[in-house]
């Protein structure tokens, strides 16, 4: 006897909302029956973000309006595809597509870069083609480079392995990065203890060693900065940054978009 037949709908959709969305989609496929309390409101309001009202509600309102008509498994997968700007377009959030965690991203904006307001150092500019954010951050000319983004770890998805990453671009004129390292580094404000990782952003020929910039499916790349445990109990700030401080070499060239929070890879 089929399963489906016996439980009503509501009953169906009640136990897949206890899977993740990827069981979800698999049970979509067994039956009709299944595939009705699968794809339903119930199951798919479940898999999304508790306070996900919340979080679009500082999304421009032609965002807002897309959404209305939407079923939840559609907005869902909307959020995996399709980052949208919250808090006044300096940062945007998404979904990670497996198990529907939390992600942001700091635009360049809401960033802090040392010496990011003098014109002769950094200049600001619109890619309306290529970044999510009005307006990101081109470097033309320093010695010394420090960069920092900052985010509330009580926004984020709890028990949560995650890891922020620089989201950048090279001109055809970078120059500086292929000689010196970059510090990177990722960890909660006010902790003691700081794991660095030491990563060229332009690789010289013959340097292989992780991590590495590669390259993202927006046409962006990005480099790990480090990682950290989200506990619901934590509070306060985490802290990612960039720092490449040798007076004797300089840089340009490089892009800044922003630093992303997603969940680590396969954690």
């Amino acid at each position: 006897m089929d399963i489906s037949e016996v439980f009503p709908e509501e009953c169906l959709a009640h136990i897949i909302s206890f899977t993740s969305p990827r069981d979800a989609c698999r049970s979509a496929l067994v039956t009709r029956n299944f595939q009705l309390a699968a794809d339903s409101d119930a199951v798919w309001k479940g898999f999304l973000p508790p306070n996900y009202a919340e979080i679009i509600s500082s999304a421009p309102a032609s965002s807002s309006s897309k959404l209305a008509d939407l079923s939840k498994k559609e907005l869902y997968f909307h959020h995996c595809n399709n980052p949208i700007l919250i808090n006044d377009g300096i940062m945007s959030f998404a979904l990670e597509k497996h198990g529907g965690k939390k992600c942001y991203m700091i635009g360049a904006r809401a960033l802090y870069i040392i010496w990011g307001d003098v014109p002769s150092y950094w200049t600001w500019k619109s890619l309306p083609d290529e970044s999510r954010f009005a307006e990101v951050a081109e470097l033309r000319y320093v010695w010394w480079l420090e960069v920092g983004g900052r985010i509330d770890v009580k926004i984020l998805s709890p028990k949560t392995t995650y890891a922020a990453y620089l989201v950048f671009k090279l001109t055809d004129s970078t120059s500086g990065f292929d000689e010196k390292l970059v510090e990177l580094s990722v960890h909660f404000e006010g902790s003691a203890g700081e794991e660095k990782l030491h990563v060229f952003l332009v690789v010289p020929p013959g340097h292989d060693m992780p991590p590495q910039p590669r390259e993202r499916s927006d046409g962006w790349m990005e480099v790990e900065m480090g990682e950290f445990f989200y506990d619901d109990e934590d509070a306060g700030s985490v802290v990612a940054s960039l720092k490449e401080v040798d007076n004797y070499t300089t840089k340009n060239g490089l892009i800044i978009e922003g630093i992303e929070f997603r969940p680590k890879e396969g954690r």
